[in-house]
């Protein structure tokens, strides 16, 4: 249980730092590593635990669908992620949940780059902190709480969520945010460290 919440922790943090170091300052090197890092944190999570694996495939499949899988890092971090699941497997995703997260993960892309939304202040704070998919893993997490005390809960094709998983996002996604507001201190922390040992 802690493992997993360092894990999620971890790998949102360095997700948001290979994001921003690709797209930000263009270092290919600093985003793969970062990428890297987060990716083996993801592979981890998606070969041990369903709802990770949910979460996680969803987030690759709404990034793809929305074309923001559009640099060498991203492509090597990607590689690497499916390297894992085809090398280790991968528990069973149930279907309906993986559609709903992909959506979900395909909005909040979508809907953090459309300049359209700019001037609408409830709606541009709603996809700029991606709550699309918090909403969709919360909903999971709470029908998930809900089997557990009424068993007979069961839609077709859809595996709900454990309740602690929706724990585990958010430490995900508050150490991304950490990541992105942090992102400029660290980086330049980072040059001047190079010029130090250089």
């Amino acid at each position: 249980m802690f493992l997993e919440a360092v894990l999620y922790a971890l790998s949102g943090f360095f997700m948001k730092f290979s994001d921003d170091a690709l797209d930000v300052e263009n270092n290919t090197i600093l985003g793969i590593l970062g990428g890297v890092i987060c990716v083996i944190g993801i592979g981890y999570l998606s070969v041990n635990f369903t709802d990770a694996a949910t979460i996680f495939l969803a987030i690759l499949l709404g990034t793809l669908l929305s074309g923001k899988v559009d640099k060498i890092g991203h492509l090597v971090t990607l590689g690497i992620f499916l390297a894992i699941l085809a090398i280790f497997g991968m528990p069973y995703v149930g279907l309906g949940a993986l559609i709903v997260c992909t959506i979900a993960a395909w909005l909040d892309e979508v809907g953090n780059d459309r300049e359209s939304l700019k001037g609408i202040k409830i709606v541009e704070k709603f996809f700029n902190y991606r709550c699309a998919l918090k909403i969709a893993v919360l909903v999971l997490a709470v029908l998930g709480g809900l089997q557990m005390i009424y068993p007979q809960l069961i839609i077709p094709g859809m595996n709900f969520f454990q309740p602690v998983t929706f724990i585990y996002f958010l430490l995900f996604d508050i150490a991304y945010e950490i990541a992105g507001l942090k992102f400029n201190r660290i980086y330049d922390g980072l040059k001047d460290l190079y010029r130090v040992r250089s």
